[in-house]
């Protein structure tokens, strides 16, 4: 696919985690360039953000203290993100968020999360093959969401342990998990493009070719 002038910044912080978001935003359409959070990074030159899975966002970011099942916090990931979301804001450029990447956009816009889901079997299932589905999720009609997959539901992998508890300002539900009501994915309509989605479609677009549809979306607002 031609990628001209579709460049998009991934942030990471482990380099091997990064190279399945780089394979899906390729196969999309977008030209992907990763950069390791422990380097001073900008949007310039750029002209999107993927924002990948990860570590906890810090609950003190959003008035919280931290539990036991909550990860240390990586400050220095934390106030990268915030500040690329803050500079994409700024340009409405647009933003694609996977898992973490949902979580720090919903603290972000000043919403809060679940630090450990009580459904956690459903949510972190323990499973090998990463593609495999987990729970079904099932998307809010007419949204951007809905309007990308073409469907009612999906079956989706799923590897978090955290959610939406309140939703941040402008932010809106775009997708719940059909079962218990858990938050997976957002969307805000004011913006070019801002969608994020809580599972893992990086590792289902080859088993499950209609999750490509979510990088395709993404590079074609590029």
């Amino acid at each position: 696919m031609e990628c001209m002038g579709k460049r998009i910044l991934i942030p990471f912080r482990h380099a091997k985690k990064v190279v399945a978001y780089a394979a899906a935003a390729r196969e999309g359409g977008a030209d992907p360039v990763t950069a390791s959070v422990e380097n001073k990074l900008s949007l310039e030159g750029f002209d999107g953000l993927l924002l990948m899975g990860g570590s906890d966002v810090n609950p003190a970011r959003f008035g919280g203290t931290a539990r036991p099942e909550t990860d240390p916090p990586d400050d220095e990931r934390d106030e990268v993100e915030l500040a690329l979301i803050q500079e994409a804001m700024e340009r409405d450029a647009p933003i694609f968020g996977i898992c973490r990447g949902l979580q720090i956009l919903n603290v972000y816009h000043g919403g809060t999360l679940v630090q450990h889901l009580e459904a956690i079997a459903r949510h972190d299932p323990e499973k090998d093959d990463h593609s495999g589905p987990a729970h079904e999720v099932a998307f809010v009609p007419k949204s951007k969401l809905a309007e990308i997959a073409g469907a009612e539901t999906w079956q989706v992998n799923s590897r978090h342990h955290q959610a939406v508890l309140k939703l941040g300002a402008h932010l809106h539900v775009a997708a719940r998990d059909l079962e218990d009501g858990t938050v997976e994915g957002i969307e805000r309509h004011d913006k070019r493009f801002l969608v994020a989605v809580q599972w893992h479609p990086e590792d289902q677009t080859k088993r499950h070719p209609e999750q490509r549809r979510l990088f395709e979306s993404f590079a074609a607002a590029l």
